[in-house]
């Protein structure tokens, strides 16, 4: 505890004292009865990385909100960070909210790097509806040009007062408490793109750590928010586990041991924890076939390969421990009960090779603030861990991270789009405690249930804006124990990595790097991790869905689509 109150800077902490003391009394008038929302985001975790997906990392407080609440096991994103936030926090497909590809304009309606204005946030429908709305840690929905000094900015060695244009932070996005990083990627000991409000951040204490202050600030705006009479709303994004690979030492030596039997064991260990919890009920063969021959005996870099899977593993287990902070300050504040509490990320595991990308450019800083060299290990020369390297755990632990399912982050297979999802609500979720749900649910559904469970009405217009109607469907009947009713397909691109799933569980997909633009049909019914593909026995199937699915591109603005 001592460690991570220290991480949050003095002026915050007064902020926070003063706000504790002058803004709420708790005499307050009647509470208002709708439920708290907490919507937690972590960022490249794999399927498999918390122990209630069959992880052997230490979640106990994930674990626990799966053990109470339910896991969903189709739950889909949009296969990178920025889109499945412009879709998480709009409700809308990440074309439609302007970001089909990254936070860089294209110059096309959904490609525009930035969140658009034609669509609300659920922090702008709820605060209306009278919600305190709060966001903590990564935004990466607005476009950051590059600038001349972006190497110096990075290293904190030149200032400016806007990482984008400040009418699209999060404050005047319908959040009221704000406190994280604009830009995408961070140094977790001395994050580039700070603020708080909409103001940056110029210095952090020495031993600050990114998923402790976020998990403190989080903390503290739970505390002050039981003091009022209105419910709240909260967007908590962590950057954990996304690279580079930082972790406290304490945290890394837990897991010193844990990967040095390699990638097939921990796979294989991963993979038989599933099937022992029954993860995806009675298919009996889901395990897809390793995507690299490479042997962990003949792999001459066990040492730092192992230290590269220790450090993810105690970036995801700081992350849980916040969350138990989190979990832990609801409770003394009786607030647990009746908040709505859901777990995601934004992609699967990513198979990046980040220390071969180059220093100083867009978010990755070249040195510290105090002109230390950042090392981004090309040769492996380095152990990851420390704010001076630069480095990720690449595509043979990604495929380890994803069990049981093929590919990764920025794919349109399941690797890439299916994560975990944890839904907690004790007051509010009538299916049994521990159940595992198999209904077919998208990040674009998050804004429907918001509405559905408070009753918020989403407007035609907002600040002068005409509002897209949101795209997604209410989980509520879920909790409530009811099955999905509405059939729909689910729609996928990214770069050119297309997919369809349809109300009945089959699947199409088409890689981008397909030379023949093929399609592929898969049936998530009995063959789970897409080993088996259709398209061939099922040709009409293929037409009548691929015919849907270009439909679907015109609606949500995939097309036109950027040439480069």
């Amino acid at each position: 505890m001592e460690l991570m109150s220290k991480c949050l800077y003095n002026s915050m902490s007064l902020v926070f004292a003063a706000c504790l003391t002058n803004g709420f009394s708790a005499s307050a008038q009647v509470k208002d009865p709708r439920p708290n929302i907490i919507l937690i985001l972590a960022d490249d975790l794999g399927y498999s990385d918390i122990g209630c997906y069959g992880g052997e990392i230490e979640t106990p407080n994930l674990n626990r909100l799966a053990e109470d609440g339910i896991r969903f096991t189709h739950f889909y994103n949009t296969s990178r960070s920025c889109p499945t936030r412009a879709s998480l926090l709009t409700g809308l497909y990440q074309h439609q909210a302007g970001i089909g590809r990254m936070t860089f304009d294209d110059g096309l309606p959904g490609y525009r790097g930035t969140m658009t204005h034609n669509g609300v946030t659920i922090a702008e429908v709820l605060k209306s509806a009278g919600y305190n709305t709060a966001w903590v840690g990564k935004w990466h929905v607005a476009e950051t040009p590059l600038r001349p000094d972006q190497r110096q900015w990075l290293a904190h060695q030149v200032k400016h007062e806007e990482f984008a244009p400040k009418n699209n932070y999060p404050i005047n996005r319908g959040f009221e408490d704000c406190y994280g990083t604009i830009y995408g990627v961070v140094d977790y000991f001395d994050p580039f793109s700070l603020i708080y409000g909409d103001q940056p951040v110029d210095t952090v204490p020495k031993d600050y750590y990114s998923t402790i202050a976020l998990g403190d600030t989080a903390v503290s705006f739970v505390n002050r928010y039981a003091q009022s009479d209105k419910p709240f709303f909260m967007y908590l994004a962590f950057h954990s586990p996304h690279w580079p690979l930082h972790a406290l030492p304490q945290d890394i030596e837990k897991y010193k041991d844990t990967y040095k039997c390699g990638w097939e064991r921990i796979r294989e260990e991963r993979y038989n924890r599933q099937k022992r919890m029954k993860l995806f009920g009675d298919i009996d063969n889901f395990l897809s076939p390793r995507q690299f021959e490479d042997s962990w005996e003949d792999n001459p870099d066990k040492e730092w390969d192992a230290r590269a899977m220790a450090v993810h593993a105690a970036m995801v287990d700081r992350m849980d421990q916040s969350i138990g902070l989190l979990l832990e300050a609801l409770e003394k504040n009786g607030q647990i009960d009746n908040t709505l509490i859901l777990f995601m990320s934004d992609n699967g595991c990513s198979n990046e090779i980040c220390q071969l990308y180059s220093e100083g450019e867009n978010d990755r800083p070249a040195e510290t603030r105090d002109g230390r060299k950042i090392i981004y290990p090309k040769n492996k020369e380095i152990l990851p861990g420390p704010e001076t390297s630069y480095a990720s755990v690449g595509p043979k632990w990604a495929n380890v991270a994803n069990t049981p399912f093929r590919f990764w982050k920025a794919k349109s297979y399941e690797g890439g789009i299916c994560t975990p999802m944890i839904a907690h609500w004790p007051k509010g979720i009538k299916q049994k405690k521990g159940s595992i749900n198999t209904a077919y649910c998208h990040v674009i559904d998050i804004m429907a249930t918001c509405l559905d469970i408070t009753n918020a009405s989403y407007p035609d217009k907002y600040n002068g804006y005409d509002i897209q109607p949101y795209m997604g469907v209410s989980m509520l009947p879920i909790f409530e124990g009811e099955e999905q009713s509405v059939e729909r397909d689910l729609c996928f691109e990214h770069f050119n990595e297309k997919a369809l799933i349809d109300a009945e569980g089959w699947k199409i997909v088409q890689p981008s790097d397909s030379k023949t633009q093929a399609w592929e049909l898969y049936d998530l019914n009995t063959d789970r991790s897409e080993m088996f593909n259709l398209a061939s026995k099922y040709p009409n199937r293929v037409k009548a869905m691929v015919k849907r699915y270009l439909e679907w591109e015109k609606q949500c603005k995939v097309v036109p689509r950027p040439t480069k």
